[in-house]
């Protein structure tokens, strides 16, 4: 049993590595003697997370890409299956959300700006979209791989002020489900084809519609609380339990899942 959840000797690519839950997944799962390998947007930004994870005691290699390019997905994912042959997991965590996209309170959505909302689905949806083509022929070639997508609370039930991301997370959905049937159907069951959604979590992306300029909760990060029977907001860390069992091979017939992490959130009526 021990064996089917070790994740020694896997190599792990994670797009958007750098930011807060990306991050941690990476140390998390370097800990657990996985290969990680961390994308990020810029050089910087991937260095960065590379030297904080190093000043844990952790080690990862990171690069540039920015996935919303086709192209610069293409040359990573030969670069690194040139230097550390084929990967074994691809970890979708590169996304977020842009002012325009967002409706506040005193709008509607005639105030809302048509590029940010090309921009939102461009980086959430097509981010993902990119780099899976970009690494899927090393899991044809060696006939399994695991891929991972991030979805959201807001896939399911569209939540009021964020349009964009609901819209393109709801997309993430639709695409983990299609894609784990048309890969099992065309190549058999190795590769996999599953999304975490995450309830919710204190983020930079999430910060200005959850927190006051003083730090304490915003009416809107209220009505979440009450509405998450744990009665709190995500950890990090919540989330490794889940990313953990995806990656192993203890979810190996486990495909086309919208695993929920979210307190009970999904499964409260309100009453």
């Amino acid at each position: 049993m021990d064996q089917l959840f070790s994740l020694k000797g896997k190599t792990i690519v994670i797009t958007g590595g750098t930011g807060v839950l990306g991050s941690e997944w990476a140390g998390y799962l370097s800990k657990n003697s996985a290969n990680v390998i961390v994308l990020g947007r810029t050089q910087e930004e991937a260095e960065t997370a590379k030297s904080q994870l190093a000043e844990k005691g952790l080690s990862v290699e990171a690069y540039p890409c920015d996935v919303t390019n086709e192209a610069a997905c293409n040359n990573i994912a030969q670069q690194i299956k040139a230097k550390y042959g084929n990967i074994d997991v691809l970890i979708n965590a590169a996304g977020g959300n842009m002012k325009g996209a967002t409706i506040a309170a005193d709008q509607s959505l005639l105030d809302s700006d048509t590029d940010a909302l090309r921009t939102i689905i461009n980086l959430n949806y097509i981010g993902t979209y990119l780099a899976i083509k970009a690494f899927l022929p090393q899991f044809i070639e060696a006939k399994k791989g695991t891929i991972i997508n991030i979805s959201s609370m807001s896939a399911e039930k569209p939540l009021t002020r964020v349009m964009g991301y609901s819209s393109s997370k709801a997309a993430i959905n639709n695409l983990t489900q299609w894609l784990a049937v048309e890969f099992a159907q065309k190549y058999g069951s190795g590769i996999r084809v599953n999304a975490i959604a995450p309830g919710f979590f204190l983020t930079a992306q999430n910060k200005e519609l959850l927190t006051n300029t003083d730090g304490t909760y915003t009416e809107r990060a209220h009505l979440i609380i009450d509405n998450t029977p744990m009665n709190r907001f995500g950890e990090p860390s919540d989330l490794l339990g889940a990313m953990h069992f995806l990656c192993s091979d203890a979810s190996q017939f486990v495909t086309g899942t919208i695993l929920p992490v979210d307190g009970g959130f999904s499964a409260f009526s309100g009453v």
